[in-house]
């Protein structure tokens, strides 16, 4: 398969630029396109087949539910029942943008999208470019991240160019996502919502428009589950890992700097390749390996922004191991850290014990 490469100008372009990604849509084939988050590999939502090949392209096992774009909040009634009000507040609150929340189907959306669950996770995403493709297209767009399953979500379209290129019919090259992480993901299909995934929107801005929401203890668990039935993306596999070995060390920042510095020496004179992941405030502290510098504890943002880039640039450098300080479980550092996690694939090593 030839994948077409076409690249808008996010800040102008014309609607009839999108014509051929939509024809494309509507046919059954498979368009990867930017949005806020990370890029996503978008299909046919309400076609089954459309699913397999999303799942196929990626690798993605069938059981991962696929988030549901609308470009229209009031598409939810289309695509849901027993749709509760505090869906109605959270929408009018935070759509467009990086919430998904998930409700109980429709009979119209097959289980292939949905993981063969009874509910559906459905986003009305803020970036432009997503919006104008669901509207030009005329279906409803499930999409998960553009990248091979399992590895690091991309940000860049360079980055779906490296995994799926040959495997999808389009990449639509919009810049740079904006936010880096993906979208926030609450469960309304309980009495009490439930966090299944932390984002940009956090906990303390979901209770202050809905009240109280419980977090899944899978979020920031230490130790992996087979046993978990996904009721959202990234809950159950090993997700957003690079090809080498990371670890998280956390701790007092002096003992995690120090215990770096010893293993990055150690791994580089038994001739290994490593790599660190630094702040701003942290980098001149690193003596050995390659260095990266994710962003400011000042500004989580910069650090939600720039995590997945750094990983991919590790891997193109073919780094063997990479160390990282651990962040903040608090606020977005409660997202950051539910990816690092599972990317250092719960590798957690506590140095102030």
């Amino acid at each position: 398969m030839i994948t077409k490469i076409q690249k808008l100008d996010k800040e102008e372009y014309d609607i009839e630029e999108l014509e051929e990604a939509a024809q494309i849509l509507r046919a059954g084939g498979l368009v990867a396109f930017p949005t806020e988050t990370v890029y996503g590999l978008g299909g046919n939502a309400l076609d089954a087949e459309v699913s397999k090949k999303i799942y196929a392209a990626k690798g993605r096992p069938s059981d991962n539910p696929l988030i549901v774009h609308i470009s229209n909040a009031k598409d939810i009634e289309k695509l849901a029942k027993n749709i509760p009000d505090r869906a109605y507040k959270l929408a009018e609150v935070f759509w467009p943008g990086p919430l998904t929340l998930i409700l109980f189907k429709d009979s119209s959306v097959p289980y292939s999208t949905t993981g063969g669950l009874d509910t559906v996770a459905i986003r009305l995403p803020a970036n432009k470019i997503a919006r104008d493709l669901i509207e030009q297209s005329g279906i409803y767009i499930a999409a998960p991240s553009a990248n091979l399953s399992g590895k690091p979500s991309p940000t860049k379209a360079e980055h779906v160019i490296t995994d799926l290129n040959g495997k999808i019919d389009m990449i639509i090259d919009g810049g740079n996502a904006t936010l880096g992480l993906e979208s926030t993901i609450l469960d309304l299909t309980m009495e009490e919502p439930m966090l299944l995934r932390p984002g940009c929107i956090t906990k303390t801005m979901l209770e202050n428009t809905i009240g109280p929401i419980a977090c899944d203890p899978a979020i920031l668990s230490r130790n992996p589950s087979n046993n978990i039935v996904p009721k959202a993306p990234g809950m159950k596999y090993r997700h957003y890992a690079p090809e080498g070995s990371l670890t998280i060390y956390e701790g007092k920042l002096d003992d995690v700097i120090k215990t770096i510095n010893e293993e990055a020496k150690a791994k580089i004179a038994g001739g290994s390749r490593v790599g660190i992941i630094a702040t701003e405030e942290t980098k001149q502290y690193y003596q050995y390996g390659d260095v990266m510098t994710v962003g400011s504890r000042n500004d989580e943002a910069s650090i939600a922004a720039g995590l997945y880039n750094i990983l991919r640039q590790f891997d193109e450098l073919k780094t063997e191991y990479i160390f990282t300080e651990s962040f903040e479980n608090n606020a977005l550092g409660h997202a950051i850290m539910n990816r690092l996690i599972k990317a250092a694939g719960y590798h957690i090593v506590n140095v102030s014990k």
